[in-house]
């Protein structure tokens, strides 16, 4: 069972498992499709994605282009990430704002990201072992992001700049004003 929480950007949405805890352990379900689908909208997962990333380790921010956006919902199962989702449709009303959430192993809370969105990560713990689902597949020449850094963004990512430790890909995106790959609020970007 899980509870639905709204962020300050519709469409982006938390989702919290009731966790059932006894001296042995605990116990959740962290996904069911159908429960899903009449919480947040029906969508059909088509692959699962983890990554292990130590302190300071940023990634992002990312988008697939066109036919190819993904919708994603992600967790983490060990340590504590900042995750950001960054609304890149232009037209939007939040166009340029971004949802920051605290993921961790404890809290067991979830993202939901919608298509027309960039995302991105820090890891705040020792170590975090991050999972995403997506609705469609990676598709290599359709890759996007933008700069981490864009001043534009105002992103906090609960890490001093010195310490954050970026791919020499992730190091080099434009910033959002300069990027032309972006969605048009007014499509459907859930019409097949």
């Amino acid at each position: 069972m899980m509870e639905l929480i709204h962020t300050a950007i519709p469409g982006v949405e938390i989702l919290r498992p009731k966790v059932f805890a006894d001296s042995r352990g605990c116990f959740f379900e962290c996904f069911s499709q159908k429960e899903f689908d009449a919480l947040v909208r029906p969508i059909v997962f088509v692959q699962d994605n983890q990554s292990v990333s130590s302190y300071g380790v940023l990634r992002g921010l990312h988008f697939q282009k066109g036919d190819a956006s993904q919708g994603k919902l992600v967790r983490v199962v060990e340590g504590v990430v900042l995750d950001i989702a960054v609304d890149i449709r232009r037209g939007s009303p939040t166009f340029g704002k971004h949802v920051a959430v605290e993921l961790s192993g404890d809290n067991c809370l979830q993202l939901f990201i919608p298509r027309g969105f960039a995302h991105g990560f820090s890891v705040l713990s020792e170590r975090a072992v991050f999972q995403y689902k997506c609705d469609r597949y990676y598709a290599p020449g359709q890759e996007g992001a933008i700069a981490w850094n864009d001043p534009d963004l105002g992103i906090d990512w609960k890490i001093p700049p010195q310490d954050v430790i970026l791919s020499a890909k992730d190091s080099a995106h434009p910033l959002l004003r300069d990027c032309d790959c972006l969605f048009d609020y007014s499509q459907d970007l859930y019409s097949e």
